[in-house]
């Protein structure tokens, strides 16, 4: 696991399938130390961990490579982004022995959906290699304690979970939990008391640098400014520090689970509330309403030593019949009967993007066109797939289809409205008789439509499941294969079906190549718009030695890990070399 330190180091030599082996070993150790109680021995497995050269690396990787703010800088300017750097970068963390001393983070802007800005802190490279190391060694520790209903930035789980739970909780018109108490924290990575966080970390053998990290300071235009309180949004365990020091609220907020039966998920008690969180935001589905201010009020008295409070203008109480909005979805019991939809402020939102994408696209090209917006209709549907969509898609098609129309015909004023019918419209899908297929003639490229993605409804991980939990192998692996594939190109996903969604290069997950998935609306379309770059067919026979591009002869595989086996044949390679 710890191998020679060398002067120079071969990025493209790596085994990375056996780096992400010796991690994952150690990871379940560390997780099944903390579910025994023995913490002498989880606290020797981090200390391990935190010397692990296939950590590093690791680490490094996933920085520096797979990351989507992997070109983005701290306040020293430094990146890597060649094999040569980033070997240079695993050589130099890993062969130092001296204490590092944390950096102060970048402050940078990026809008929310109500218009405002929220404040990002960007680490120096190291701190962010040095904090994803860290987190491999404290995540697993606490995978082991985490509360089953909480969904947030944890491997494994996602927003889908968190929906699918809540759907499961007040379904049908037997559920007497009709009262909901729509909460969220204020500002909550700003406020977080260093003091109780640190207590709850406990003797974690790097609690001096994640002190550092806290304590590090901000840089907002050339200023610096201490921080007393929180930890920065931007930070790789930034997250995973959310999620320790909100651990406990469910037992805070009275829920209660009775045992499970095999094979079953443990329901909640009766008479009790359900609290389903992801991050900062969650909702406690109540029987009554005097129930719904108890618990806010004992929450209230909780969230306090944490340094955190209730956004009173964000937090309300309302009946189900009412309904709420959660995670982009919006939640409402109609006729006896719950129905989750994509939010309307999450459908104007998409309107106005889509509306001003196309504005801004007048005088381009048709392939321009596509370009932009397939990625956008892509991963919006793969993001509401899992519930009621259907109506709030065909919908959004009948608003695509205007816009492309408009643009049509503003590109060609003197045109009839049957030439730009021939021109850009027809059945270029090859399976679909819909001859209102926006595309280009000459290549072929067309439009997908948002109601061509099926409603396929999420599986909800069982209670406090765990990647990490050595007992769960196989169950991971079965959720992995019945997991809906993203909505690609056909040969694409016929490839990463037959692959299990894996890469047979690492043996990592095609999908963003780390143990995350898209998580939002804008995740997918980001994923989408870079999955070209991203995932590469390889040809197991070569097309210059003769190969196919016949589907027996391809398999879909990470961009880095085609480079990377393509680094020593003496030829560059493309996406389909």
């Amino acid at each position: 696991m710890n191998g020679p330190e060398d002067d120079t180091l071969d990025w493209h030599g790596i085994d990375w399938a056996e780096c992400e082996e010796n991690v994952r070993r150690l990871r379940q150790r560390i997780f099944k130390a903390t579910q025994d109680g023995d913490l002498k021995k989880v606290r020797n497995l981090q200390k391990l961990m935190l010397r692990s050269r296939s950590n590093t690396l690791v680490s490094v990787r996933r920085v520096t490579q797979q990351s989507s703010g992997r070109k983005t800088a701290g306040i020293d300017g430094e990146r890597a982004l060649t094999p040569a750097a980033r070997g240079k970068l695993a050589a130099e963390i890993h062969r130092s022995s001296q204490p590092w001393k944390a950096r102060p983070v970048k402050r940078v802007f990026i809008p929310k959906s109500n218009g405002k800005q929220r404040p990002l802190g960007i680490p120096v490279i190291r701190d962010r290699v040095l904090q994803a190391r860290v987190k491999n060694a404290l995540e697993p520790e606490w995978e082991a304690r985490f509360e089953p209903r909480s969904y947030g930035f944890r491997p494994g789980r996602g927003c889908q979970d968190a929906i699918m739970a809540i759907f499961l909780t007040v379904k049908g018109k037997a559920s007497k939990r009709q009262w909901v108490l729509d909460a969220d924290l204020s500002a909550a990575f700003d406020r977080i008391d260093h003091d109780h966080l640190m207590s709850s970390i406990g003797q974690f053998p790097a609690r001096d640098l994640i002190r550092g990290w806290l304590k590090a300071g901000v840089v907002d235009r050339g200023r610096f400014a201490p921080t007393e309180e929180g930890t920065p949004q931007g930070g790789v365990i930034s997250p995973l520090l959310m999620n320790v020091a909100l651990h406990g609220l469910e037992q805070a907020a009275g829920c209660q689970y009775r045992v499970a039966q095999a094979g079953r998920e443990p329901g909640a008690s009766p008479g009790t509330p359900v609290l389903v969180r992801y991050a900062d935001d969650f909702v406690v589905l109540c029987h009554d309403e005097a129930q719904v201010h108890q618990v806010r009020t004992r929450l209230e008295d909780w969230l306090k030593p944490r340094g955190l409070r209730f956004n009173e203008e964000k937090t309300k109480v309302v009946h189900l019949d009412e309904g709420f909005d959660f995670l982009g979805f919006t939640a409402r019991r109609m006729g006896g009967k719950l129905i989750i939809k994509p939010s309307t402020a999450a459908c104007k939102r998409l309107r106005e993007r889509l509306r001003t994408e196309v504005k801004a696209l007048h005088g381009n090209n048709v392939e321009a066109v596509l370009r932009r917006l397939v990625p956008i209709v892509r991963g919006w549907a793969a993001y509401y797939r899992a519930m009621s969509s259907t109506t709030t898609f065909a919908s959004l098609d009948h608003y695509m289809w205007r816009l492309t129309w408009n643009w049509a015909r503003r590109g060609h004023p003197k045109k009839s409205r049957y030439w730009v019918v021939d021109r850009y419209f027809g059945r270029f899908h090859p399976s679909r008789q819909d001859r209102w297929v926006f595309g280009d003639r000459d290549s072929g490229a067309f439009l997908p439509k948002f109601s061509w993605t099926g409603i396929v409804r999420h599986q909800l991980v069982k209670g406090g499941s765990s990647p990490d939990d050595p007992a769960l192998a196989e169950y991971w692996q079965d959720r992995r294969r019945r997991k809906a594939p993203p909505p690609m190109d056909k040969t694409s996903l016929v490839l990463a079906v037959r692959q299990q969604g894996l890469c047979p290069l690492c043996k990592q997950a095609l999908i963003a190549g780390a143990e995350y998935e898209p998580d939002s609306p804008r995740e997918w379309i980001n994923w989408f718009a870079a999955s070209k770059k991203m995932l590469h067919k390889h040809h197991f026979t070569y097309r210059r030695h003769g190969g196919s591009d016949e589907r027996n002869n391809l398999r879909l595989v990470h961009s880095e890990c085609h480079r990377q086996h393509h680094a020593g044949d003496g030829k560059r390679t493309t996406t389909t070399c």
